[in-house]
C-alpha cells in the first residue's frame, strides 16, 4: 500500500477512534496499549523536532499537536472513567502510583505540579511567544523576501519553476507559524486541563470511596487518589515531552543539518571558552565547603576536550594550501590567452571584488552563469561566456560592461549600499540618479535604510542584481553582434539531430552558413527569438530557392514564427495595434524603392516629418491609456517601415498583417493618416 492511501485511511480512522474513545468504555489492556502508544508517540515527536533542520521540514507539526492533545484527553476520560467505576485503571496506571511515586500521594502530587508548572509557566508561555513573533516577522519579511526572488529570477539566477516554490515556501513558513500561534493554545490548554481533571478524579474518587462504598478515608485515597495521580503523570510526561518538541520546532532557525550535530560543531569552535570555564570549574572545586570531586572530574573534562579540540584548528590553520604555480607570463600559450579579445567582459572597480568573493558572499558570477541560462531560453542564442576581471583604472564603485573590447556600458554599484526606485525619492537620503537600464529615478542609500524604503513603496535592488540586469540588457541589444558563425554552425548541428530534412533541404537551396547567420543576426535584432530555429531555418529553405535576398529571407522567417512574434506583445489575449489610413499606406507602399541596407520609404523630407509626427503623437495617445499597441502594415511595407520609424520611434514594434496570430482579439487603438497622403 502507498504512502498516499496509507495516510488517506489510517490517520482519519484514527483520529475517529480517539474521539469514539471518550464515550466507549475500553478495557484495562486497551487503555494499557494506548497508553503505551501515547508515551511513544510523544519520545518519537521530540526525536523528529531534534532531527529537523528547517521548520518546514516538519510542517504538519500544528496538525499534529492537536490531535496529540485530542489522544491524551480522550485517554484521561478513558482512564478516569474506569477508576471511578471500578477502582483499577491498568497496570501502567497503577504502576505510576505505587513505584514511580513509592505509594505516597503527597509525592505524586507534588511532581505533578512540577510536571505542569514546568509546561505550562516555562515552555509553554515560551513558545507561544516565539511562535507569535515569528508569524509576525515572517509576514512582514515577506514582501522583502518576494522581491528577491523576483529580482533573481530576473537576473536568471533561477528559473520559473524554482522561483514558484520558493515563493510557495516562503507561503508555507508564514501559514507554519501562523497555525503554531494558534496550536500552541493546545498545550496551554492541555496543562490546565489536567490540573482540572486530577482536582475532579481526586474529589470524585473520595465521594464515591467514602459516600458510596462506606470506605475509610485512608483506603479511599489509597485506592483511588493514587490511581488519580498515577494517571496523571501518565498523562503529564507525554504532554511534557510534545511541549518541548513545539519549543524545538518553533525555535529552530535554518541549519546545515540537525539540532544535535549543528550544536556539537559550533561548540567545537568554541574551544578556547571551553578551556576557560574547564579551569574556572577546577579553581571552584577547591573553594571550601564544596565538593572536590565532581568539580574536579567535570573541569577537567572540559579542559581536556577543549584543548584537543584547539589542536585540531591549530593544525587546520597551519595546513598550506596548495595553490597551482602561476603561468609563466612569457609562455607563447599564456600570450596568445592574454591578446585574445573576449566577446563579452565585464571589469569592476577594487572596491566591487567582494561582489564575486563566495567567502564574503558574493553570488555574482552564480548570477551570471544564472543569466545565460535565461537568455538562451528567452532568446535562443547561447551568449558567449561572461568574463569577469577587477580593473584599477576604474573609479570606486564603478563597472564596465564591454563587448569585443569595446565599452558599451558603465554603471556604479557603490559597496554598503542597495538601490532604490521609486517616484517620490525625497524621504530617502543620498544624490538622486538614474537607473542605468531604463532611466528610471533612482537613489543609492545605505543598506541599514532598506526597510525604510521598502515602507515608503520603493522598489528595492541589491548591487548584484543592478549588475546583472544591466548586463542583460546589453545582451539583448547586441545579441546579433554576439552570434557568430561558429555558434550558427553549432545551431544548425542541433538541428540536424533532430530534424536532418530541413538541413538538408538548405544544403539543395544552396544556403550558406553566412547568409544563415544575417537571416537570424537580423532577426535578433528586431528583438525575435530564435528558439524556434526547426521553423525559421524551414522558411528560409523554401523562400531560397526563389530569391537570396537578406531582407526577403527574414520577413519569410518572421511570417513562419508570426504568431508567437504578436502573441510576444499580446496582453490577456488581446493585441493593442495602430493601423495606417489605407490611402496613406498604399502611398507609402508606392515609395518603396531598394537601397543599400534594403528597401527604403523614398518621401519627401517635409512629408517624412510629417508622417514621423503623426505616428508619435498616435503613441502617446494609445500610451496614455496604459496599453503599449504595435504598428501593423502590409507584409512588403513592413520592413522598409520599420528602417525608417526605428531611428525616431525605436520604442515601436512594426508588424505585418501575416504575422498576427489567428486566436489574439485585435483592439486598434488607432489610426495613423494625413490631411494629403497623396502627396507623400
Amino acid at each position: 500500500m502507498s504512502d498516499r492511501r496509507i495516510g488517506r485511511t489510517l490517520f482519519p480512522a484514527a483520529v475517529i477512534f480517539v474521539v469514539a474513545m471518550m464515550v466507549i468504555p475500553l478495557p484495562t489492556w486497551l487503555l494499557d496499549l494506548l497508553l503505551t502508544i501515547n508515551i511513544a508517540a510523544a519520545v518519537l515527536l521530540l526525536l523528529a523536532s531534534l532531527n529537523v533542520s528547517r521548520v518546514l521540514d516538519l510542517a504538519v507539526f500544528p496538525s499534529l499537536l492537536l490531535v496529540a492533545t485530542l489522544f491524551r484527553l480522550g485517554l484521561n476520560v478513558s482512564s478516569t472513567r474506569l477508576i471511578l467505576s471500578r477502582g483499577e485503571a491498568g497496570e501502567v496506571i497503577d504502576a505510576f502510583g505505587n513505584f514511580v511515586i513509592a505509594g505516597s500521594i503527597v509525592v505524586g502530587l507534588v511532581v505533578f505540579l512540577i510536571l505542569v508548572i514546568i509546561q505550562f509557566v516555562v515552555i509553554t508561555n515560551g513558545a507561544t511567544r516565539v511562535a507569535e513573533v515569528g508569524a509576525r516577522f515572517t509576514l512582514d519579511a515577506m514582501p522583502g523576501k518576494q522581491m528577491a526572488i523576483d529580482a533573481d529570477l530576473n537576473a536568471g539566477v533561477i528559473d520559473d519553476n524554482e522561483a514558484r516554490v520558493r515563493r510557495a515556501e516562503i507561503g508555507a513558513e508564514a501559514d507554519f507559524y501562523g497555525a503554531m500561534d494558534g496550536a500552541s493554545k493546545f498545550v496551554k490548554g492541555d496543562a490546565i486541563a489536567a490540573i482540572i481533571i486530577t482536582v475532579v478524579n481526586l474529589i470524585g474518587g473520595l465521594v464515591i470511596g467514602v459516600a458510596q462504598l462506606g470506605l475509610p478515608v485512608g483506603d479511599a485515597v489509597s485506592r483511588y487518589s493514587l490511581l488519580t495521580v498515577g494517571d496523571g503523570l501518565v498523562s503529564q510526561i507525554p504532554a511534557l515531552l510534545v511541549s518541548i518538541s513545539a519549543g524545538l520546532v518553533v525555535t529552530r532557525a535554518a541549519g546545515e543539518s540537525d539540532l544535535g550535530t549543528d550544536v556539537f560543531r559550533q561548540f567545537a569552535a568554541q574551544h578556547h571558552a571551553l578551556k576557560t570555564g574547564g579551569i574556572a570549574l577546577i579553581g571552584i572545586g577547591f573553594v571550601p565547603g564544596l565538593p572536590v570531586l565532581p568539580f574536579l572530574v567535570v573541569g577537567s573534562t572540559l579542559l581536556v576536550v577543549g584543548r584537543r579540540l584547539g589542536k585540531e584548528a591549530a593544525e587546520l590553520d597551519a595546513e598550506p594550501e596548495r595553490m597551482p604555480p602561476p603561468p609563466d607570463p612569457d609562455d607563447p600559450v599564456e600570450l596568445a590567452r592574454s591578446m585574445k579579445v573576449e566577446p563579452v567582459s565585464l571589469e569592476l572597480a577594487v572596491d566591487l571584488v567582494d561582489l564575486v568573493d563566495p567567502t564574503a558572499g558574493g553570488d555574482l558570477l552564480d548570477r551570471v552563469r544564472g543569466l545565460r541560462r535565461k537568455l538562451a531560453m528567452e532568446m535562443g542564442v547561447i551568449i558567449p561566456p561572461v568574463r569577469t576581471r577587477d580593473n584599477l583604472d576604474l573609479p570606486l564603485g564603478t563597472y564596465v560592461v564591454r563587448l569585443h573590447g569595446v565599452e558599451v556600458g558603465r554603471g556604479s554599484a557603490p559597496p554598503g549600499q542597495v538601490l532604490v526606485i521609486a517616484d517620490d525619492l525625497a524621504a530617502l537620503p543620498g544624490a538622486e540618479t538614474r537607473e542605468a537600464v531604463f532611466g528610471l529615478p533612482a537613489k543609492w542609500i545605505p543598506t541599514g535604510h532598506r526597510a525604510h524604503a521598502e515602507a515608503v513603496g520603493g522598489t528595492v535592488v541589491d548591487r548584484a542584481s543592478v549588475i546583472t540586469t544591466h548586463l542583460a540588457e546589453i545582451c539583448r541589444r547586441h545579441a546579433p553582434d554576439l552570434l557568430g558563425r561558429q555558434d550558427v554552425k553549432g545551431l544548425v548541428d542541433l538541428v540536424k539531430r533532430s530534424d536532418p530534412a530541413i538541413v538538408e533541404d538548405l544544403t539543395a537551396a544552396q544556403v550558406t552558413p553566412g547568409e544563415i547567420q544575417l537571416v537570424l543576426q537580423g532577426l535578433l535584432a528586431e528583438q525575435v527569438s530564435i528558439r524556434d530555429l526547426v521553423r525559421i531555418l524551414d522558411a528560409v529553405g523554401q523562400r531560397a530557392r526563389q530569391t537570396r535576398d537578406t531582407e526577403q529571407l527574414i520577413d519569410a522567417a518572421r511570417s513562419a514564427v508570426g504568431p508567437a512574434i504578436s502573441m510576444g506583445y499580446a496582453q490577456d489575449g488581446s493585441l493593442p495595434v495602430l493601423t495606417l489610413e489605407p490611402m496613406l499606406e498604399r502611398a507609402l507602399v508606392s515609395s518603396v524603392q531598394p537601397g543599400e541596407e534594403g528597401r527604403v520609404l523614398a518621401i519627401e523630407a517635409d512629408h517624412a516629418e510629417a508622417f514621423s509626427r503623426a505616428v508619435a503623437e498616435r503613441l502617446m495617445a494609445a500610451e496614455a491609456t496604459g496599453r503599449s499597441p504595435v504598428l501593423v502594415c502590409a507584409p512588403m511595407l513592413r520592413s522598409p517601415l520599420r528602417r525608417f520609424l526605428v531611428r525616431i520611434i525605436p520604442q515601436l514594434p512594426v508588424l505585418s498583417y501575416d504575422e498576427l496570430a489567428e486566436h489574439l482579439t485585435i483592439e486598434t487603438l488607432g489610426t495613423v493618416s494625413l490631411e494629403e497622403p497623396a502627396q507623400v
